[in-house]
Parts: C-alpha cells; sequence; structure tokens
C-alpha cells in the first residue's frame, strides 16, 4: 500500500471552501492501492464526520491528555472526529512554534497511547549535514518508545530546504537519489536503535514540493512507501492527479 498525505496547513479559509475541495477527492478512496490521508485545519475535522473511502488526521497535538492547556488540541479529541493519523515535528512547528526534538518526543507518545498513528517529520535544513541532523532527530523523537510500537509510527523525509512554501525553505528540488540515500540513512540508525528486522519493517515517505510531475518518482526510484503533498493538496485536480499516478505503479 502507498500512503498520500495532504497536509493543508492554514488553508482554506472557509469550511464551505474547505468541503468544495474534500469533495473534489473524497472519490480517491476507491483507489485499491493508495492509502488517502487528509490533513485540515482543526476547525474543518467536524465538517467532514468520518468518511468511509479517505482517512483523516490531525496537522498537530498536544501531549497531555486533557487539562488547563488554553489553545491545544489532545489526541483524544482528534480520535473522537474520526482520526486515525497526526502529523508531528513538522519543519514549521519546529520553526515557528519553536518545537524541540523532546517536545515532540512527548506528543509521539501520546499520540500512541490515544491510537493514532504518528507521521513524524525529518529532515535538515539548508548547510546542515543530512546524516547528523536526522540521526539526532531520530534518536531524541524516539525515545522510550518500544519496540513493539516502532511498526505503529510513520516516518517522512522532508528536508527543509525542499518545502517551497513560507519562509521555512527554499524549494530547491530533492532528487530521487537524495531522498533514497536519506532513506537508507534512517534505516541504518533505526537497525542500531532497534534492530535491523524492524528497521526494514517501518514506512518511509517523502515530502517536500511534491506535485503530479515528481511523486510517483519518490516511490518509483527512491523506493519510499509514499508522499507528503503540501501546496499541491490544495488543488483537487493536481491532488487527484498525483493519487493517480501512485496507483498506477502498482
Amino acid at each position: 500500500m502507498t500512503f498520500l498525505v495532504a497536509n493543508w496547513k492554514m488553508n482554506p479559509q472557509t469550511s464551505r471552501e474547505a468541503r468544495h475541495l474534500f469533495d473534489m477527492i473524497v472519490d480517491l478512496g476507491r483507489l485499491k492501492n493508495v492509502e488517502t490521508i487528509i490533513c485540515p485545519p482543526f476547525p474543518f475535522l467536524s465538517v467532514f464526520g468520518s468518511p468511509k473511502s479517505i482517512k483523516l488526521g490531525g496537522q498537530n497535538m498536544f501531549w497531555e491528555a486533557q487539562g488547563p492547556y488554553t489553545g491545544q488540541v489532545s489526541g483524544k479529541m482528534l480520535k473522537d472526529l474520526g482520526c486515525d493519523y497526526v502529523i508531528l515535528g513538522h519543519s514549521e512547528l519546529r520553526e515557528y512554534a519553536g518545537e524541540s526534538d523532546e517536545i515532540i518526543n512527548g506528543k509521539l507518545k501520546m499520540a500512541l497511547k490515544c491510537g493514532l498513528t504518528p507521521i513524524l517529520c525529518l529532515g535538515e535544513r539548508e548547510g546542515e549535514e543530512m546524516g547528523h541532523v536526522l540521526s539526532a532527530q531520530l534518536e531524541k523523537c524516539l525515545k522510550d518508545v518500544a519496540k513493539n510500537q516502532i511498526e505503529d509510527i510513520i516516518l517522512v523525509y522532508e528536508p527543509v530546504w525542499a518545502i517551497s512554501s513560507g519562509i521555512v525553505g527554499s524549494g530547491k528540488p530533492c532528487l530521487p537519489d537524495d531522498a533514497l540515500s536519506a532513506s537508507l540513512f534512517v534505516k541504518k540508525t533505526l537497525s542500531v536503535l532497534y534492530s535491523r528486522f524492524l528497521a526494514e519493517k517501518i514506512r518511509i515517505l517523502y515530502g517536500g514540493s511534491v506535485d503530479a510531475q515528481n511523486a510517483a518518482s519518490y516511490v518509483k526510484e527512491a523506493r519510499l512507501q509514499g508522499v507528503l503533498v503540501g501546496g499541491a493538496s490544495l488543488d483537487g485536480q493536481e491532488f487527484s492527479k498525483i493519487a493517480n499516478s501512485l496507483n498506477d505503479l502498482t
């Protein structure tokens, strides 16, 4: 199964627009070889209900189950709104909200406790050494995560320099060979932290300026298990083309 994750970020601006976009892509659930996951802003989760054809995910969550945490959203809230997944450690939250690997680790463990599948984002900034950054992120974000839980986590290699939106990245293309090198390094690190057997079973996606022209190459050439899509997921036709290109691979 190939995973296609849509991160709508802080878009669109009205529930009517969100519903329209959702209706344009909801039929992607009929694709046999693709698991489509939509991660809209929190207010729009209730607009969609619990669709059977595709999956819902949150864009973030808090590390505590409940309590006096103004402005935060718990894992249980996401589950109640029909979510099966949650994105954690996205570079924009690391940049704008100051999220550290230690904070992300707490959120990840709470997500697992709530029955959510964490989609953990990893990646280096421009000028940083890929291996050094990824090994540190993996070690800290997965601290105290048991061997029997690691298979319940999806990893995303999302080099910050390849993100085209906002001020975080420059939008430079990440070639499939580069993504493959990063995924092999991730598996090598996981082999040390856990075991080679578990490292080979982990699901790794690619994220960073994904569109209909390059999405399939990250699965076919880089041998990854799917993609995380940002800006292109806001265009129903473009997103559908991405989904169909992935479905045609298997």
